[in-house]
């Protein structure tokens, strides 16, 4: 078997800029949403209450890839990422390993360029700033990648005021005051607790939702989604999975009711129609997005750009 590249995490973040991150994610879902790229549906293996593994193939652009990738919230207190796996990249030709990639940067990236992407597409043209409530390494990527994209200034919003104050000090943002004032409000929690109430939802901002990823979280109470215009980056992960699951569970909200984010980029569906209604993008992760994200490492390392280890299996 021929070499394969080694991408550490801190390979894939020296491989892939944020606006690196941003293009890829982008191009990745107008390929999905021209049926150039695939993906099956995301495998959950549970192991709760410690957590979950998860299995998310995809194809495209010449390339196939895994990402096996976990999810245990109680990790944090031993010392572990909450998140952590790797991601195999092959070729899609011929079926041969190219790279082990880290996935937790991989996911970081992601999750952060798709709260930009889905901000460029839906908030109001002079959206400016960004409220982040959850300041953990996926909630840093996102302000992070807001930055990137032209936002803020911003406010940072966290149970932990050492992780707001710590990424507000980066950021020059702001710790101390109310994140619900901002244009675009980007919510990164565990998804185990409301933190969005429906009296809450104020007329003209826009909700990225990026903390529900799985069975059973939610961020928002129902009627908060419910007084929302709604989009989602894929309906079946979104709505058996995600942000809108307890609205699609009870009754409220349809198949009719929501837009795939890939449409509203292809510019075949409607965005954002005025300046007062509210919008919300519910994330729940694909892995096209992991694979924009994945052939953007590992084409910079195999062109010399990034140096990387390898090893044969």
């Amino acid at each position: 078997m021929p070499e394969l590249a080694l991408l550490d995490h801190d390979t894939v973040l020296a491989a892939v800029s944020p606006t690196g991150a941003i293009e890829a994610t982008r191009d990745a879902f107008l390929r999905h949403h021209d049926g150039e790229w695939t993906m099956p549906s995301k495998v959950y293996v549970e192991n709760y209450p410690a957590g979950d593994f998860r299995a998310m193939p995809a194809l495209g652009g010449g390339y196939a890839m895994v990402k096996w990738i976990t999810s245990f919230p109680g990790n944090p207190a031993k010392g572990l990422p909450t998140v952590s796996g790797v991601l195999v990249l092959s070729d899609a030709e011929t079926g041969v390993p190219l790279a082990i990639i880290d996935a937790r940067a991989v996911t970081a990236l992601r999750t952060g360029a798709v709260a930009a992407v889905a901000a460029d597409a839906l908030a109001r043209e002079d959206a400016a700033t960004v409220g982040v409530i959850g300041c953990g390494l996926h909630g840093t990527w996102a302000a992070r990648c807001m930055v990137a994209a032209g936002y803020g200034p911003g406010v940072c919003a966290d149970p932990d005021p050492r992780a707001a104050a710590g990424l507000a000090e980066e950021l020059g943002w702001d710790a101390d005051a109310d994140p619900s004032d901002c244009d675009v409000l980007c919510f990164v929690t565990p998804g185990h607790e409301i933190v969005l109430a429906a009296g809450q939802v104020r007329p003209g901002a826009h909700l990225n939702m990026l903390g529900a990823d799985g069975p059973g979280k939610a961020e928002a109470e129902i009627d908060a989604v419910r007084a929302c215009r709604l989009f989602c980056d894929e309906w079946a992960q979104a709505s058996h999975g995600g942000e809108l699951t307890g609205a699609v569970e009870a009754g409220v909200v349809t198949r009719e009711d929501v837009t795939d984010l890939g449409a509203v980029l292809a510019g075949d569906a409607t965005g954002r129609v005025d300046d007062d209604e509210t919008t919300l993008f519910d994330s729940t992760g694909l892995a096209i997005q992991d694979l924009g994200v994945a052939i953007a490492a590992y084409e910079a390392v195999r062109d010399g750009r990034v140096p990387a280890s390898t090893v044969t299996l």
